[in-house]
């Protein structure tokens, strides 16, 4: 599925995003291959992040604490970066392989100069993160552009939601809920504000999952995210800020066919008896049958009457209406009975 296609109401299905993220090191080759990997694993939707590094921090800024413990200690969040970025030129062939590759290319931008140049080659969604939630000019930068917008809201509160949905007004806006830590401590997931959050902005919601594991993000897609993003690596030991908390591809696969397995599980939500149980219907359910044998013309009392298996008969529910009716044949013990049995 397309994320255009998230927005239709007739869409059941959940739009799933490996977040590339950094996890290409710098490399165009290992981009690449991430591309396929997801690809391969069942993805909607990959995405990557799209900055100018001298843009985007200060020299001196301080790395958080899962980039010091993933990466060296020694280096600032400036050099860091610098060495996970990519080229415009980039980009544009990354774009041009995924369109060849029949999956949606997202990319989050952090400055004005990288969103107004993923706007000129056609991107399919922008991905605001967390940390940009509250920068209104540059949402209001977004919103020119007109396209569609997953919107994360780790560290955020409720209310907080509402200026960047007012401001991102011309764009079709999925809210994704979020724990931003790498990985986020279950007991700090909180998916029920999941719900909270459609019931508030009746937005299309989604879940960015920065936990260890895939459980939470399948938890995610039964109380009702239609978005899962999720990190993605070629290999979750090499060396880089988010590769430890990202899921390797057969990982990936897993969590994606779990999740496909799920949405096909929950259904139209009419309590019916469907097709399969037809069978075990028949089989299961019980009739009234004749506990003895009796002539035509017998007045059934109640100890002629006995409730077994199969459910082909008359139902049991029906039980009392017997009582006192009279058979117009002869029938068997443990014959099922059938109306034009009686009179």
């Amino acid at each position: 599925m397309s994320v255009q296609s998230l927005f239709s109401d007739s869409n059941t299905s959940t739009y799933i995003i490996a977040e590339i993220g950094v996890n290409h090191n710098g490399s165009m080759d290992l981009a690449l291959q991430c591309i396929d990997q997801a690809v391969e694993s069942g993805a909607d939707a990959v995405k990557f992040q799209t900055f100018k590094s001298e843009h985007l921090v200060t020299k001196h800024a301080q790395k958080a604490d899962y980039q010091t413990n993933n990466t060296s200690s020694t280096e600032s969040q400036l050099e860091m970066l610098q060495k996970l970025e990519l080229s415009f030129d980039n980009f544009i062939v990354l774009k041009e392989y995924c369109d060849e590759k029949n999956i949606d290319f997202l990319s989050t931008p952090f400055d004005e100069e990288s969103a107004t140049f993923l706007d000129s080659i056609g991107i399919d969604a922008f991905k605001i993160g967390s940390g940009d939630m509250n920068n209104i000019p540059f949402l209001e930068q977004i919103n020119k552009y007109k396209r569609p917008v997953l919107l994360s809201t780790g560290m955020s509160n409720l209310e907080e939601v509402r200026e960047p949905l007012a401001t991102l007004k011309d764009c079709s806006v999925a809210i994704l809920h979020c724990t931003s830590d790498y990985p986020a401590p279950l007991e700090d997931v909180n998916l029920n504000a999941i719900r909270t959050l459609h019931k508030e902005y009746r937005q299309v919601t989604g879940y960015s999952d920065h936990t260890s594991g895939i459980e939470i993000a399948i938890a995610a897609t039964v109380i009702g995210a239609r978005i899962i993003e999720k990190h993605f690596t070629l290999d979750r030991s090499l060396p880089g800020p988010d590769h430890k908390a990202s899921l390797e591809p057969s990982d990936f696969a897993k969590m994606v066919q779990a999740i496909r397995n799920v949405e096909q599980a929950l259904g139209d939500g009419i309590k019916r008896c469907m097709p399969s149980e037809e069978n075990t219907k028949i089989v299961a359910r019980k009739s009234i049958v004749m506990a003895s044998a009796q002539q035509a013309g017998h007045i059934l009392s109640s100890t002629d009457l006995a409730i077994k298996r199969p459910g082909t008969g008359i139902e049991p529910r029906f039980y009392q209406e017997l009582i006192g009716k009279q058979l117009t044949h002869d029938v068997l013990e443990d014959q099922l009975l059938q109306w034009d049995d009686l009179k």
